[in-house]
């Protein structure tokens, strides 16, 4: 059967369906397919934030939102031209996404009178047999049917066949954007390799689905996007909590320290956990602790023993390692604290994102406590960004707060990797018997004596001679001998400061994303705003508005040229999903009147709305 060929620019599709619907799995498939074949994309993974709503149920709906282009994108999309539902639920909850005269793919058994129950529909309606999606294209597609009925020839249960139903719409996605299906079929293969039937369960029902596409007389047209015009290299599609594993194996092999990570499974961060468990062929140490502060703790006692050491977690986890972080910036040993956002307070929103613990970064610990912020912008950018933590900490013998959230955790995105010799060099030497300048004229050594960086010597115990206390109790300077004395108490805390202040003389000045040097409006950012602030800048460029985009990775302390760059505009923006965390501190370090955006929904700011808000500034 001949099919009409259209080549579209730029689509939207987002999965949805119950959280046993696999459309995770769908979506990250047709993701990584996408990926390969050269077109630009941006991912936004949608989880419920139960671990098993009721079936069916409203809470219970996982979706995955997947822009691909021939054009760079930078945001998954404001709208779906392609609604993909599995059930009643999934498309209540969805609608509002879809675009006027979208698509909705929907699978019909998903509609019958229980499902209708389980979405809150009223008795007697069902959206498929009304009028009330007119304004949409709606196919409508037995699945569980078809699939069941590619797999009658299997000899397994009526329940276990159901779970391939969402390759079935996969196989079918393959037919409609004109792709090849051999990399979900290797990953099934890799998957599912020695459990046979579950192997061919899988393939059949993706390879139903492309024959349905093909041989129904529904469908005419098909799809083809082509390749994306970027930068030449070889790409991967990456999320960012791989992204953060790869670059702390990175820093690893370059600074010779070996890696351990000591960590508590938590909602977004636990993929760093299981990602960096993969990889002892590099040396890499992985414990899973009882509890938030048996994870940090060990960090410190492996950093204090000469590893590049990691903790990780999101907000409830970061309160709890307060005062361990304290201990390591009294000790002045490297740790890399990685945080990844999310909605709080308390438990919050364990799925959905947010930027609100930049406060809890800068300030949320006892005491005069000052760390560096790193923050990373987009998922690929979580290589370089964590990387740069790893080097500022061992170079600098500081703990380092790295900052990414559950939307770039488990984004993806296309990424040219670099090679290893193009990476910065991560300089590491630990004190010796031969550290002269580093004893007093006693021969005796000086734990706290320190370099013109206010540096002080990274001193591995067990090395002869340079025997020497730690603890959490106040440090006299230069023996760090326990004092209780005033002077000195204020004297340590002034030149703790100060170490994190000189930080910036060794980080790249701040740099204009895109406009011009002076204008109008300078929209600030951080975080994963990174996306939509460069959409929206650039669509009002092209209109001519006097506007430019600023995104910083390094929070504390800021680039030096950051307050000239703020001084050559008439107004600053900062676009938040948070409360206004960001535009306080820049408030407070450059006396400039910041407006604040700010949409706290578990939600990424849409470009629409951010177009808006600048629009009403200018």
């Amino acid at each position: 059967m001949s099919n009409k060929q259209e080549v579209l620019n730029d689509v939207v599709i987002k999965f949805a369906g119950d959280s046993g619907d696999g459309m995770q799995l769908t979506g990250s498939q047709f993701t990584n397919n996408t990926a390969m074949l050269g077109i630009d994309l941006a991912t936004f993974p949608d989880f419920p934030a139960e671990i098993r709503a009721p079936i069916g149920t409203l809470p219970g709906v996982s979706g995955y939102q997947l822009r691909f282009s021939s054009d760079r994108v930078f945001t998954p999309g404001d709208a779906c031209d392609v609604l993909v539902v599995m059930n009643a639920a999934a498309l209540k909850t969805n609608l509002y996404f879809l675009k006027p005269g979208g698509r909705i793919i929907a699978n019909e058994d998903g509609f019958d009178a229980k499902n209708l129950r389980l979405a809150n529909y009223p008795e007697g309606v069902n959206p498929l047999e009304d009028d009330s999606l007119s304004n949409y294209e709606v196919i409508r597609m037995d699945v569980t049917k078809m699939t069941r009925e590619a797999l009658k020839e299997i000899t397994m249960g009526v329940k276990e066949k159901d779970r391939a139903k969402n390759m079935f719409v996969l196989g079918f996605l393959y037919w409609m954007y004109n792709r090849d299906m051999d990399s979900t079929v290797g990953f099934i293969k890799e998957k599912f390799g020695n459990k046979p039937e579950i192997f061919e369960s899988n393939v059949k029902a993706l390879q139903a689905g492309y024959n349905y596409g093909d041989t129904t007389e529904t469908f005419t047209t098909r799809y083809t996007v082509e390749k994306a015009k970027m930068d030449p290299g070889t790409y991967r599609s990456i999320m960012g909590n791989q992204a953060v594993s790869y670059g702390l194996i990175a820093a690893s092999q370059k600074s010779g320290l070996p890696l351990f990570l000591g960590s508590y499974p938590i909602t977004p961060a636990s993929d760093i956990l299981h990602e960096l468990s993969r990889y002892k062929n590099f040396g890499v140490k992985t414990f899973q602790a009882e509890d938030e502060i048996a994870a940090i703790t060990s960090a410190i006692g492996a950093s204090y023993g000469g590893s590049l050491a990691v903790t990780t977690s999101s907000g409830p986890g970061i309160a709890l390692k307060g005062e361990a972080m304290g201990l390591a910036v009294m000790l002045e040993i490297p740790l890399v604290v990685i945080n990844i956002q999310r909605g709080g307070p308390s438990t919050g929103l364990p799925t959905k994102t947010e930027q609100s613990d930049l406060m809890q970064a800068y300030y949320g610990r006892n005491g005069e406590c000052p760390m560096p912020v790193i923050s990373a912008s987009t998922p690929s950018d979580c290589f370089a960004a964590v990387y740069e933590a790893a080097r500022i900490s061992v170079q600098h013998m500081t703990p380092v707060m790295f900052l990414s959230d559950g939307y770039i955790a488990n984004g993806a995105e296309p990424w040219k990797f670099p090679e290893a010799k193009d990476l910065p060099e991560i300089k590491t030497q630990f004190a010796s018997q031969n550290f002269s300048e580093n004893m007093d004229g006693n021969g005796k050594f000086q734990p706290y004596k320190r370099d013109e960086n206010l540096v002080r010597p990274w001193a591995i115990p067990g090395t002869p001679g340079l025997e020497h206390r730690v603890g959490g109790l106040e440090k006299e300077d230069l023996t760090g001998n326990i004092s209780y004395g005033a002077e000195n108490h204020q004297h340590m805390v002034k030149t703790r400061q100060a170490k994190v202040d000189r930080i910036a003389n060794h980080i790249p000045d701040q740099h204009l994303d895109s406009g011009e040097e002076k204008g109008k409006v300078l929209v600030l950012g951080w975080g994963s705003t990174y996306g939509v602030i460069k959409s929206a800048c650039t669509e009002l460029q092209k209109q001519g508005h006097a506007v430019s985009h600023a995104h910083l990775r390094y929070i504390r302390p800021f680039p030096k040229n950051l307050g000239d760059i703020i001084k050559n505009f008439d107004s600053v923006l900062i676009p938040e999903i948070n409360n206004g965390q960001l535009v306080k501190i820049i408030r407070d370090v450059y006396y400039v009147d910041a407006k604040a955006f700010n949409k706290i929904m578990g939600i990424p700011i849409t470009k629409k709305e951010l177009v808006d808000e600048i629009k009403n500034l200018l």
